[in-house]
């Protein structure tokens, strides 16, 4: 335990993220200094929100440092501590470095349970992109039985959970993914009632309209761009957006515009933005009712998992291309036994 495999932010894209954006070196093991821990990272999460923290402008998150480890949400074992809340051995979670071996402020992490299916499982369905879906579905979408609820990137880490949430209330749900093997999975796996693969769509209009025989009343919003477009004209009379994500647009030097806004005005449609970190005050009822579904076999949860820190960077970038099937989650390290 006397190196640390990291991966630096190299420079930044002007367009799509490719290999030599990233660099990774070999460094020392940092040592604890007062109240801090050295964690031995095991799984890492990648998410495209960390496609915004790569551009030098002002944003809801703070932005990569060129030259410094990358930050990730991350689960790993204290194997040193210098403060007596946390002992070598216990499980945590928090923002990490892109790296084997990180120190970290006691306050910065979180200590969890290992007694989880998997350790991952803290930066998916029971993290950060499931609390996602569970918040926006909850303060904006706010479905009714009986309406139909289409979720753009339904296999994905956010929309899988947004879809079988919204048919645990009774909803009509709809997807779209980027592959026929995935749109299958969200039917044959997550009980959505309809599914289009977008990328083979003659119209994504007439996909829609199929999907969503009866219009739109919520749309989760996870891609933008001509998606969006397209749900603006097949929307119902007080549709709500809930403006998740517009994963189309991240590596675009020209983000596209949208035509149809219009249609928002007469069907009085209401359209928000949020981020989930905005509120975490509701973190204790959203484990609460996750874990409860967990265990009642009421959601069901994809991964994708990488092995090995020197892959992050192709993971990533696979990601925003839409190759992962699942949550895209690193494994740097072996789980203690």
């Amino acid at each position: 335990m006397t190196e640390n495999k990291r991966i630096l932010f190299k420079s930044r894209p002007a367009g799509w993220v490719d290999a030599s954006h990233f660099e990774v070196v070999v460094a020392p093991v940092g040592e604890p200094g007062a109240g801090e821990v050295l964690v031995r990272n095991i799984f890492m999460s990648l998410d495209p929100y960390m496609r915004g923290r790569m551009r030098d402008q002002k944003s809801y998150a703070p932005g990569f440092e060129l030259g410094q480890v990358l930050q990730a949400g991350m689960v790993g074992e204290v194997v040193a501590s210098n403060d007596p809340s946390l002992v070598e051995g216990d499980l945590v979670e928090g923002r990490l470095g892109w790296e084997a071996f990180s120190v970290a402020q006691v306050g910065s992490v979180n200590k969890v349970d290992g007694n989880v299916a998997s350790l991952s499982h803290y930066l998916g369905v029971l993290g950060m992109p499931s609390m996602t879906a569970w918040v926006g579905l909850r303060n904006i979408g706010q479905p009714k039985e009986g309406e139909t609820v289409y979720v753009s990137a339904a296999s994905g880490a956010v929309g899988q959970i947004a879809g079988q949430i919204a048919k645990m209330q009774g909803c009509h749900v709809a997807g779209s993914a980027g592959s026929f093997e995935k749109a299958a999975y969200i039917m044959d796996e997550l009980g959505f009632d309809a599914a289009f693969n977008y990328k083979e769509a003659g119209s994504l209009g007439d996909a829609l309209a199929q999907a969503c025989p009866q219009g739109i009343d919520v749309y989760f919003e996870n891609v933008g761009g001509a998606m969006l477009d397209a749900v603006l004209l097949k929307v119902n009379p007080y549709a709500r957006i809930v403006a998740c994500g517009m994963i189309s647009q991240y590596n675009l030097e020209k983000p596209e515009g949208v035509k149809n806004l219009g249609t928002m005005v007469g069907n009085k449609v209401k359209m928000q933005g949020f981020i989930v970190s905005d509120h975490m005050d509701l973190k204790p009822e959203f484990m609460a009712e996750m874990s409860g579904w967990l265990a009642k076999g009421k959601i069901k949860y994809r991964e994708d998992i990488t092995q090995g820190l020197e892959n992050a960077p192709a993971a990533f970038i696979g990601m925003l291309k839409g190759e992962n099937f699942g949550k895209q989650v690193v494994q740097i390290g072996e789980p203690p036994k």
